[in-house]
């Protein structure tokens, strides 16, 4: 194989000149994250919920036509996984550790500081509420669909329209043609970059909850060094998972890891709250169902657009950041199922899952606050977001091995997300990639994940969970165009693209 260097080296100097800006300049360089943040925010939340309302739209329009019974490969292709097995690697390739960290700190948030619109009280029965119907919200459908929309468009134009290993092969349907090499080149720079930014964001997250961790059970600092030695160990990890390739790493970490899921699940179910957070999660289910419609186009108050530029579009970011090689590599696995059971798989089953994990996760940890009249916020306040997990096992029966098991969880959870997305990068960057030679070099994947373990050192050591967040954004501002066009690509697929398939077929 060989570089494809209009690629890697621009994408590549560019990180190199952020990760020695950032190693000279750290205080400057946050600075200067933070100041492009705020603008995106500021002037263009309302393109990142239009997009994602017009994606959510698009997916059912997909659902309900003659695309959703088309056999991805052809006919005769045979799937390159189980049902299970495919489920078990999209879920652990997509909520990777933020799930682990977001879904017991978030809720508090909401909860101690709801938004003007959500018309509660802090710390009130209707800021509960509140609280777990916006989890549903920013972790169930519209993130997955996200996701969905990238892998199934991608799916199609590689396996049976035979288009290049390329997100300009997205495109395809809108432009019956293959792009030029600049824009081929171009979006995916972009896209290469977003992913980046994104995985740095995540990778952040599980840094601050390993460390947390680390801190309640063994009383070791948060320190930079510490910080630096848990993101060398992860990324050292998740290197060798993906050099072992598609069918070795990702596929015995993802099962190993949605098996470790459920019974963390069933743990803290048994010994929890019990009936309390169903009633709880009940209220936030229909709450985020009624709220569904204004909340997905994004119908807030002028003086709403700090809370949500915080919350709800640092979520669409982050997810976005990551969609395109995520969604591309989801893509690559679902050879052999027809588009509705990639929907199924892909959209409907993690969102459901995750529901139950919010339920039982956050409900417990809002559950415990009120019990304790706050203490799980104090413990917010003090320690930071990446503590609260910890204090929740504390209420439950041997919660030191519970945290030891969650520790362990955390680290596997961001490795399985990570080897999937270092691949596709990889590919990006390389030459040769195709149906039958999916694999890219080692060489290659060492040197993204080397630059993204720096890159989540840095922001989290001078700038905490907000350098999480200012990663996510920005990550996933430049995708949030690509986006517009792939809705129009999905939708001239739709009206035309029969044709294609049967030419295709013939």
């Amino acid at each position: 194989m060989q570089i494809r260097k209009w690629v890697f080296w621009p994408v590549f100097l560019l990180v190199l000149c952020s990760v020695l800006f950032s190693l000279f300049f750290p205080v400057t360089f946050v600075e200067q994250m933070q100041a492009a943040n705020f603008a995106i925010l500021h002037h263009f939340d309302w393109l990142f919920n239009a997009v994602t309302a017009l994606i959510l739209l698009v997916l059912l329009l997909i659902r309900c036509s003659w695309l959703s019974n088309l056999r991805i490969g052809g006919e005769q292709a045979k799937p390159l996984f189980s049902k299970w097995r495919y489920f078990a690697i999209t879920l652990c390739t997509t909520v990777a550790a933020g799930l682990l960290f977001w879904s017991t700190a978030e809720p508090l948030y909401h909860l101690h500081d709801p938004p003007p619109f959500a018309l509660a009280e802090p710390g009130s029965a209707a800021a509960e509420v509140f609280a777990m119907g916006t989890l549903f919200l920013h972790w169930t459908i519209t993130p997955y669909g996200i996701y969905t929309l990238i892998s199934i468009l991608f799916a199609l134009v590689f396996y049976n329209l035979e288009r290049p290993f390329r997100i300009s092969a997205l495109l395809y349907p809108l432009i019956r043609r293959s792009p030029s090499i600049w824009i081929d080149n171009l979006i995916d720079i972009v896209c290469l970059f977003a992913l980046i930014a994104g995985m740095a964001a995540s990778l952040g997250a599980g840094i601050l909850t390993i460390a947390g961790g680390l801190h309640t059970i063994g009383g070791w600092s948060q320190s930079a060094v510490m910080l630096g030695l848990i993101s060398m160990a992860i990324v050292a990890t998740f290197i060798l998972s993906s050099i072992s390739g598609l069918m070795k790493g990702i596929r015995m970490l993802s099962d190993l890891n949605i098996r470790i899921f459920i019974v963390l699940l069933g743990f803290v179910l048994f010994f929890g709250p019990g009936i309390a957070i169903w009633k709880m999660g009940g209220q936030g289910f229909l709450h985020y169902v009624l709220n569904f419609v204004p909340n997905a186009i994004g119908h807030y108050e002028p003086g709403d657009k700090v809370w949500t530029g915080a919350w709800t579009i640092f979520n669409w970011a982050n997810w976005m950041a990551w969609a395109p090689l995520t969604g591309m590599f989801l893509g690559r696995i679902s050879r052999g199922y027809r588009v509705k059971e990639v929907i199924m798989i892909n959209l409907v089953w993690p969102s459901i899952f995750i529901v139950f994990w919010m339920i039982i996760f956050g409900g417990s940890t809002l559950y415990y606050d009120a019990q304790s009249g706050g203490a799980f916020q104090q413990e917010l306040l003090q320690q930071g977001p990446q503590s609260v997990v910890y204090s929740l096992f504390e209420q439950l029966p041997f919660s030191g091995v519970v945290s030891v098991v969650f520790l362990f969880i955390v680290f596997i959870s961001f490795v399985t997300a990570a080897d999937s997305n270092t691949t596709v990068m990889s590919g990006l960057s390389t030459k040769g990639i195709s149906h039958e030679n999916q694999e890219s070099p080692a060489g290659m994947k060492l040197i993204w994940g080397a630059f993204i373990g720096i890159l989540a050192w840095i922001m989290i050591t001078y700038s905490g969970i907000e350098g999480v967040k200012i990663l996510s954004t920005i990550g996933g501002f430049p995708v949030l165009f690509l986006f517009l066009l792939l809705i129009i690509s999905a939708l001239k697929l739709l009206v035309s693209g029969r044709t294609l398939f049967d030419k295709r077929e013939a």
